[in-house]
């Protein structure tokens, strides 16, 4: 076959997988979208919101549903892809006229590459954006005294105001609270003067009652202003905890730069990581999964290629899928509880399907 014959044929694999790629990636995140727009509907009239509020919402989560449902639908789209092919006997003049399975399988995970760069890329920028303007609409329906802003999380409790640069979720126990960081409380007389200012480098709940560490308290009176520090102080406040763990974004929302400030704070205070570090091995793993994937998903394309049609491979497709995502999250619940690092809970998956891979195409390619 001539290097002509073999970049048209590639660009033919190229075509026919990007179209069912799109298609299906577009009817999963719509599917997606639709139902939590369903949701959303439900909320509306609480504190304010509204359906432009729901509406806005969903807008602004778009591009994390794309990066979420990306995996499957070039699973999917990859079988699909090359079914078509099938359907009108190319594939068969392809293969007849040497292609090998792997190397159209190669052409295949080619296109699904660029698509995965321009994935990570969104993934990594618009995606965590979106989601955390997503976020401070839901902190709103959730509290009219609680909202954020790109400085932060900000509420009205009685006669104080508190900031919190951060609110990151940690392990206490068998339990998961909320930690926040960078604590500022403003304290204000009924004239609306500052009374009191507190700054604590972070503040957890007990589960009775908020408690801030390393505190410098300054009161200002008639007299004179007044400095304190402590290295802990019982917080007074009505600051509801479980609201702020529904207002937490969930660490695998974050982009990677976020999830590693947060690994490192954690990691500095004694604490584990956790949640932050499976969601950042995850997210640096992200492409390198996908086309795992789609080559491991190759040979059930080509054995169901010879009987079977649309149905079939949709099925196959689908059901493939769902064990990945059921597989991948056995491996790193395992690895969690028995103590092994992120990074290989993360990579037993993605080993397991090379090795089957690489099996098959060296017996049948």
């Amino acid at each position: 076959m001539s290097v002509l014959t073999i970049k048209r044929a590639d660009r033919l694999i190229g075509v026919s997988v990007l179209g069912t790629l799109l298609l299906v990636w577009l009817v999963l995140t719509g599917f997606d979208a639709l139902t939590q727009f369903v949701r959303q509907l439900g909320n509306i009239g609480k504190n304010g919101f509204t359906l432009y509020d729901a509406i806005a919402y969903i807008a602004l989560t778009i591009p994390r549903r794309l990066y979420q449902m990306f995996s499957n639908a070039a699973l999917i789209g990859g079988l699909l892809g090359l079914g078509s092919l099938a359907a009108t006997g190319e594939l068969t003049a392809l293969r007849a006229a040497g292609m090998s399975k792997l190397r159209i399988a190669a052409s295949a995970a080619g296109v699904i590459a660029v698509m995965t760069f321009a994935v990570v890329v969104m993934g990594e920028t618009a995606g965590p954006y979106g989601d955390q303007h997503a976020q401070a609409i839901q902190v709103r329906m959730r509290s009219s005294n609680l909202g954020a802003t790109s400085s932060g999380l900000w509420a009205r409790d009685a006669g104080k105001i508190i900031n919190a640069k951060s609110a990151i979720a940690v392990q206490d126990g068998d339990r998961t609270t909320v930690k926040l960081v960078d604590v500022r409380v403003f304290t204000f007389t009924p004239e609306g003067q500052v009374q009191e200012f507190s700054h604590g480098d972070s503040a957890i709940h007990d589960g009775n009652k908020w408690i801030m560490s390393n505190v410098r308290t300054t009161t200002i009176d008639d007299a004179a202003v007044h400095a304190t520090q402590q290295p802990t102080q019982t917080w007074t406040s009505h600051l509801n905890p479980h609201v702020l763990e529904q207002s937490v974004i969930h660490p695998e929302y974050l982009s990677m730069a976020d999830l590693r400030r947060n690994m490192r704070y954690l990691e500095a205070n004694g604490q584990n990581p956790g949640a932050y570090a499976v969601a950042f091995w995850g997210r640096a793993l992200f492409a390198l999964n996908t086309l795992v994937l789609v080559l491991c998903a190759m040979p059930f394309a080509f054995g169901s290629l010879r009987s079977g049609g649309f149905g079939k491979r949709l099925f196959i497709g689908v059901l493939l899928a769902i064990g990945w995502y059921f597989l991948q999250g056995a491996m790193v619940n395992f690895g969690t509880v028995y103590g092994l690092p992120p990074l290989l809970a993360n990579l037993l998956p993605t080993s397991i399907l090379v090795v089957g891979a690489i099996a098959y195409f060296r017996r049948f390619g």
